[in-house]
């Protein structure tokens, strides 16, 4: 007895330093949505000794509601009737069941099985006892609905970082044939003697397919020349030129004037997307700080800004894949040839300068970039959905408070990795996407979550929420309709500021 009230105590303790607690903060990952609140609130009456519900009113008491979401018994206290029991167990055959018929219909999208048509091959049955759980499954189901399963939509289940690379993420793996149509064309535009970059853009728009979206990228950043004669040679003179700035000013890092910008970029390196095994590894951390810190030498006017790190990010995966079959979050770059790192940190550099080019007022003293963008949001907001413009100011809300983040890291902490490079491929293609219609980016991102930010009625709640957006399962669907409603915005109010100035 003794030791299970000591396992009871280390588990729910949030006050005890190392207690086993999940940390949610405003960085990597997003939270999962089936983690958060919603998901017990409906629980069954059978549950004689259940927890009342209660709104967190603080940090600890928020993560001990979602440490243990999924474990029903303890919140019993270890005190579970049969019943209980029985209905945790027909939970798990209905969920594996469930995701076996899922995956079939992932195999055969032309064939859809109705509850009907699920072969008895499907049922995962280990013993008698669960074969007569199976059996009643059925009607413990209607009385006891899952609420974790309707909660969220019949779709796989993208792990953290999977797939990163994979612009497919989110939906069928198979080419369809507009995709395969689509295909054609970018190799037509990017194989003809001098590339007509207006095409580019318009069929970048809605999304670059993997194999040429290296190319793509370097091209449309402006890196690479239009012309394919002069492509090669253009490579070879600006990864060489960047070589030379690594010989002339690398060694500069330990100067005295020089060791404060080092050291800060020495410690953000590490935070970079630290729950991708790719950028934990000590050769890519040394690849990201020579990019940094070159780059911080040669722009004194801003010099590095944390957060610039994260910019670059997407340019070395959608780099690396070049080179890369697989997903790219594990694969040991130790593997690949020291010519190709040297070309992949090369271009790293160079496309990540172009995209700084236009938005370095987000990086000078006091950032007036960033400062200009979060009040034309404000007053955008306050335009579009005056309901939640006016919940913020209830509740006392800054949009600086959240939306600095979002225009400093170019949403880049709200959003999956992959989901980033999506993302990206439409900044690449829109006329200013990285400065001016990241904007509107931002104004869709808020109002999709009008209805949450709407039910949260106190400060700590709202910025909790805005911090923590649950996005970790978002793929090219949900990014698609982003970007369609930012489109629609910017088509009403870019050329007509005074349509939400009061």
């Amino acid at each position: 007895m003794a030791a299970d009230n000591s396992k009871q105590f280390w588990k729910r303790s949030a006050k005890l330093p190392g207690s086993i607690q999940p940390v949610y903060g405003a960085q990597h990952p997003p939270l999962d949505p089936r983690l958060t609140k919603g998901f017990i609130k409906d629980r069954s009456k059978g549950n004689a000794l259940a927890l009342k519900s209660k709104k967190a009113s603080s940090f600890h008491e928020f993560a001990r509601s979602t440490s243990d979401a999924w474990d029903i018994e303890d919140d019993e206290d270890g005190d579970s009737s049969p019943r209980q029991t029985l209905n945790s167990k027909v939970a798990m055959a209905t969920a594996v069941q469930v995701l076996e018929n899922h995956s079939k219909q992932r195999e055969k999208p032309e064939q859809l099985l109705s509850a009907d048509d699920v072969p008895s091959s499907c049922k995962v049955i280990k013993s008698s006892s669960e074969a007569h759980i199976s059996s009643n499954s059925a009607d413990s189901f209607a009385r006891h609905p899952l609420h974790k399963q309707q909660s969220l939509p019949l779709r796989p289940v993208i792990p953290l970082a999977a797939r990163i690379s994979d612009q497919n993420a989110s939906g069928a793996p198979i080419m369809t044939l507009r995709e395969k149509t689509r295909m054609e064309k970018f190799r037509q535009l990017l194989s003809s003697p001098n590339t007509d970059l207006d095409d580019l853009r318009k069929c970048s728009w809605s999304g670059v397919p993997r194999e040429v979206r290296p190319v793509t990228w370097r091209l449309l950043s402006g890196y690479l020349p239009a012309n394919m004669e002069r492509r090669m040679q253009t490579l070879q003179r600006k990864r060489e030129e960047y070589f030379g700035f690594i010989q002339q000013y690398y060694d500069s890092r330990n100067e005295e004037h020089h060791q404060d910008t080092y050291r800060q970029i020495h410690i953000d390196i590490p935070r970079t997307n630290p729950l991708i095994p790719l950028f934990q590894q000590p050769l890519v951390q040394e690849i990201f700080e020579r990019i940094l810190f070159i780059w911080a030498i040669r722009h004194p006017a801003s010099g590095y800004v944390q957060g610039i790190n994260d910019l670059v990010t997407p340019f070395f995966v959608v780099f690396l894949s070049e080179h890369v079959e697989e997903d790219v979050e594990n694969f040991d770059v130790q593997s690949l040839g020291e010519d190709i790192l040297r070309s992949i940190e090369a271009d790293s550099f160079w496309c990540m300068s172009k995209l700084l080019d236009g938005i370095q007022d987000n990086y000078t003293f006091a950032q007036p970039g960033i400062q200009k963008k979060v009040k034309a949001l404000e007053e955008l907001v306050s335009r579009i959905d005056d309901q939640v413009h006016k919940h913020f100011a209830k509740y006392e809300v800054e949009y600086l408070q959240f939306a600095f983040r979002w225009m400093n890291n170019l949403l880049m902490r709200e959003l999956p990795l992959r989901c980033t490079i999506r993302l990206w491929d439409t900044y690449q293609a829109e006329s200013e996407g990285f400065s001016h219609f990241h904007l509107y980016v931002c104004a869709a991102f808020l109002i999709k979550w009008r209805k949450a930010i709407l039910d949260e009625e106190d400060f700590q709640g709202l910025l909790m929420l805005l911090q923590n957006l649950p996005t970790i399962h978002w793929g090219n669907e949900e990014i698609g309709l982003l970007l369609a409603e930012a489109y629609r915005l910017k088509y009403m109010f870019a050329d007509a500021p005074n349509h939400y100035r009061r």
